[in-house]
């Protein structure tokens, strides 16, 4: 009788522990799929001028983010897919090397709803991701042009003044410590391929550049958007500032389910230099990046900075 109890016992207990193991396992363990603020952009595959599907006003509030549109362009409350917004879309498209249909397909879908840098690759009016081009020889008479780089720059070429090849940063109090490092060696990546020399002030007293981590609206009128949107911004010279979405999941080298901080502060140094985005996907330059991808120059960014700056 008692053997009988006891092998009962050992069921029940067994039972038990598989049980609790199993339900503490999927509370502790969190899932890698994270909603992204683009992920209403899968909903409207499939679109095309003529259709108003409801949620089309959320696919051009996207394009007027990114400087595809404007308010005197399209009715940007409405869910008409008008030709405003299939110019916008084909203009997306010839950007990022699609096929341009003024199809909302899956290919556009796909590319638009990676993560991406939050500064607008059409800036008043300026597509900073046309290639830029130059003849084929230095004589007046020829008339043959090629593609040379796809570097770009703000409107109006702003840039430091050629006094400044100096140039000091700070971390703004809400920068986490393990972040300070990758920020460091990103400004040294760029030393190492321009003019520009950079050290940081430790004291936080009027540094030239500024970088610090932010949530939702922070108050510069680029408000972030939470995981996995946008993923961070910098204005151009000599604005100086540089803002990473804290509500992102960073890491310090490539990690599968995080952005590599290094690899985002070597692109938005770019833009504090005065580079816009670059169509050449391998640029470091390019607006958009995956989970766990790491990056670093490409000779088109150097290319373009030293373009800028002429040297």
């Amino acid at each position: 009788m008692a053997l009988k109890f006891f092998h009962l016992f050992s069921i029940i207990f067994l039972i038990f522990i598989d049980f609790s193991s199993d339900g503490h396992a999927k509370r502790d363990m969190p899932s890698d799929k994270i909603a992204s603020p683009f992920d209403f952009l899968n909903h409207l595959k499939g679109c095309h001028k003529g259709n108003k599907t409801k949620g089309i006003n959320q696919l051009k509030y996207y394009l007027q983010e990114f400087g595809y549109l404007d308010h005197s362009q399209t009715h940007v409350n409405n869910d008409d897919f008008d030709d405003a917004l299939e110019y916008a879309l084909k203009t997306y498209q010839q950007n990022y090397h699609i096929k341009p249909t003024g199809e909302l397909d899956a290919k556009t879908v796909s590319k638009m709803i990676s993560p991406r840098c939050g500064v607008a690759d059409i800036v008043n009016g300026t597509n900073s991701m046309q290639p830029r081009k130059k003849r084929h020889d230095s004589s007046p008479s020829s008339s043959s042009i090629h593609t040379v780089s796809h570097y770009t720059f703000f409107p109006g070429n702003p840039r430091w003044p050629p006094s400044r090849t100096h140039l000091t940063y700070g971390f703004s109090p809400s920068t986490p410590t393990n972040a300070r490092a990758p920020v460091s060696r990103a400004f040294q990546t760029w030393a190492s391929a321009t003019h520009f020399t950079f050290s940081l002030l430790r004291n936080y007293r009027n540094p030239d550049l500024v970088i610090g981590f932010h949530r939702g609206n922070h108050g510069d009128g680029a408000p972030f958007d939470g995981p996995e949107g946008t993923l961070a911004h910098a204005s151009a010279p000599t604005d100086g500032r540089f803002h990473y979405d804290a509500d992102e999941r960073w890491s310090v080298g490539p990690v599968a389910n995080a952005f590599d901080l290094e690899t985002i502060a070597v692109h938005e140094i770019g833009h504090l230099l005065g580079l816009g985005h670059s169509s050449v996907e391998e640029a470091i330059m390019y607006p958009a990046i995956s989970l766990g991808e790491t990056k670093n120059l490409h000779a088109d960014d150097i290319q373009g900075i030293r373009a800028l700056y002429n040297v």
